[in-house]
């Protein structure tokens, strides 16, 4: 399914999207929400860094893709780094070792989904 886009969202929906994915996956070290231009919306710590550490990661799943990849997936000895694809943005997250892979990746689409077709995400108490 694709997600829709039909207005960016604000930085103020985007950072209430990373708290309420770091609240629903208690596994996430840090993470972002960029734009389509790559810019940040959202980080935890500094958002240029995301942007380009994004930026390399992305390239290169597409350079081995030969295309645009939806979805990366990286884990190490010291974590795991996700990033997906949706509805003109980014999203990226780094987490503890051993996270189910299939539900992060779920969280991270469901917070792009959140934002670019329902506004901020449920729970937040925005009207």
């Amino acid at each position: 399914m694709e997600i829709g886009t039909t207005k960016p969202p604000s930085r103020e929906a985007a950072e209430q999207a990373l708290a309420y994915l770091a609240e629903m996956s208690p596994d996430v070290r840090g993470g972002a929400i960029l734009a389509a231009d790559g810019s940040p919306l959202a980080a935890t710590g500094d958002g240029d860094r995301w942007a380009q550490a994004t930026a390399a990661l992305l390239a290169a799943a597409d350079r081995g893709a030969e295309g645009a990849v939806e979805q990366v997936h990286v884990a190490t000895e010291q974590g795991e780094a996700f990033a997906v694809r949706g509805g003109g943005l980014t999203a990226v997250a780094v987490t503890e070792r051993f996270v189910l892979a299939s539900l992060m990746a779920f969280d991270l689409r469901a917070v792009l989904r959140d934002l670019t077709v329902a506004g901020p995400p449920a729970g937040d108490g925005a009207a």
